[in-house]
């Protein structure tokens, strides 16, 4: 009975953990709303760093998502908004970086890091294939010292 309210408990405690936020801001239309939530959904929250701003709980993201939504019914357009959220918090506030040089690194850097060890895994089964073709066949007498010695071992 102990164990049943225990996960009772535990089954209402990550329910409330998921809940998200409700905004009751009222949109001009559909469209709007749609569009508003999209881009929301592509910004993260600077301060929970790992939440975008619909699924973070965090004042400055009801902020922001009401600066979205605003600017979204104003009629700007995506890019003037994302524009205005990057100029105010940095890059940092986009899930997806620009590509641009000094973001290089991040785009570029796990493929290089895969090419890398696909290089060392090339070389190392090379080395062993080599290393297996030049193993030489033992002569009859040293196969003969071999199996002497293999027997004495054995007993």
């Amino acid at each position: 009975m102990k164990g049943l309210s225990a996960l009772v408990l535990l089954v209402s405690m990550v329910s409330i953990v998921n809940a998200t936020p409700v905004d009751t801001y009222e949109f001009k239309s559909v469209d709007n709303q749609k569009r508003a939530l999209s881009l929301a959904h592509s910004l993260r929250c600077p301060q929970c760093q790992n939440q975008n701003l619909i699924d973070s709980n965090s004042p400055v993201a009801q902020d922001l998502r009401l600066e979205v939504y605003q600017m979204v019914d104003e009629g700007k357009g995506d890019d003037e908004i994302v524009e205005f959220m990057t100029s105010r918090y940095g890059e940092f506030v986009l899930y997806k970086p620009r590509m641009e040089a000094k973001t290089y690194a991040l785009w570029l850097g796990p493929v290089a890091l895969l090419l890398f060890g696909g290089l060392i895994g090339f070389f190392f089964i090379r080395k062993q294939r080599i290393a297996e073709a030049t193993n030489q066949e033992l002569s009859t007498e040293e196969q003969e010292e071999l199996d002497r010695l293999l027997k004495r071992d054995a007993k």
